[in-house]
């Protein structure tokens, strides 16, 4: 009986199943470094505010406390934005002639909120509490990056789930002590896993299992 197809179809079937192997793979690794992309992310892209707010200069070089702004951060999901009294308690007396001001002036003026530009946020199918982090010694910076470094705020992570499920299988890898949240250039201590450990316990933080839950964020 004579040969129906050419001895090199076996070669050409070969190389067509291992193409579409790694074509497919090709595709997802490009899909993947496509998502993490700064494009999609924002990930260190400054955003333009009605008023260029220094967190370097007033967190890092004046020593201001997050909570001085961000009230409700320990109490509530919502760490707060500052309303326009807040910034004139200062600027009402130093830079009070400055050209950059003039939409805080403005603001309080005529009690208009200003519109700032948000940064960070998370789907409104995620639920995010502030207060539980920060209570069980997370800190500022864990989310939100080197905010002492920042003369105008920029987004640090992406805030994929897959980048929170990290925080809550290890939380050992970057829980703080209370005291230390709130530090706008705060820095890991060498024996981080070991102080890790002792504060999980300390704090109560629940195990990875419980945290890890869906219903831990999608509620």
């Amino acid at each position: 009986m004579a040969q129906i197809f050419h001895p090199s179809t076996n070669t050409i079937s070969r190389v067509s199943i291992y193409g579409a192997v790694f074509i497919i793979a090709l595709g997802g690794y490009v899909a993947y470094r496509v998502n993490q992309a700064s494009y999609f992310t924002d990930i260190n892209e400054a955003r333009q505010q009605p008023v260029p707010f220094s967190h370097k200069h007033h967190a890092a070089e004046l020593g201001i406390d997050c909570r001085y702004c961000h009230t409700s951060v320990e109490t509530s999901s919502f760490a707060g934005i500052p309303p326009t009294h807040t910034c004139m308690s200062c600027h009402s007396q130093i830079w009070v002639k400055s050209e950059m001001l003039e939409p805080v002036r403005e603001s309080y003026a005529t009690d208009k909120s200003i519109e700032w530009v948000r940064v960070n946020a998370v789907p409104d199918f995620v639920y995010f509490d502030h207060s539980i982090h920060v209570n069980k010694g997370i800190g500022c910076t864990t989310c939100h990056g080197p905010i002492g470094e920042m003369p105008i705020t920029w987004r640090a992570h992406t805030l994929y789930m897959r980048w929170c499920i990290d925080c809550h299988k290890h939380p050992e890898r970057y829980v703080r002590r209370r005291e230390d949240v709130f530090k706008a250039s705060y820095a890991p201590p060498s024996d981080q896993l070991a102080l890790g450990r002792k504060l999980v316990k300390e704090y109560h933080i629940k195990s990875p299992r419980e945290i890890t839950d869906c219903y831990t964020c999608h509620r």
